[in-house]
């Protein structure tokens, strides 16, 4: 792992949370982009080297619908950028941790994605994020 990729947000409103982040951190966000398969609409927003994801659902049975009416808004994931995810995958099987996908898949912002089970992180749903070099 490289870095902390991004920090992802659940929010009910992006167009609401977008005005106030905007204000907060003195920025417009970067981007807008929707991931149909995991049904949600993201906002990024940048500050130097750190990334904040927004995450909208856009139907009640995706995932940050879910977690919006478990916990409510509020941080979601943490995110690390890794340079070979298929590797870092690999190696976090061998250590005992739970990964949420088999394989990587296509996620927002131009990266290949995977998600570590909370249970095996203390609570926190980690991502893992590479960027598809195409």
């Amino acid at each position: 792992m490289t870095k902390i990729e991004h920090i992802g947000i659940a929010v009910k409103e992006i167009a609401a949370a977008d005005k106030i982040y905007s204000k907060l951190l003195g920025v417009d966000p970067y981007k807008q982009e929707e991931v149909a398969s995991e049904g949600v609409l993201t906002s990024f927003f940048k500050i130097g080297d750190s990334k904040i994801e927004l995450l909208e659902a856009t139907r009640e049975d995706s995932p940050i619908a879910k977690f919006i009416e478990k916990k409510g808004e509020g941080i979601h994931h943490i995110a690390f950028d890794v340079e070979d995810i298929h590797a870092e995958m690999d190696r976090l099987r061998a250590e005992g941790f739970v990964l949420l996908n088999e394989q990587p898949k296509r996620g927002a912002d131009n990266k290949l994605v995977c998600f570590i089970h909370p249970k095996s992180a203390h609570g926190v749903l980690i991502e893992l994020c590479q960027e598809i070099k195409e």
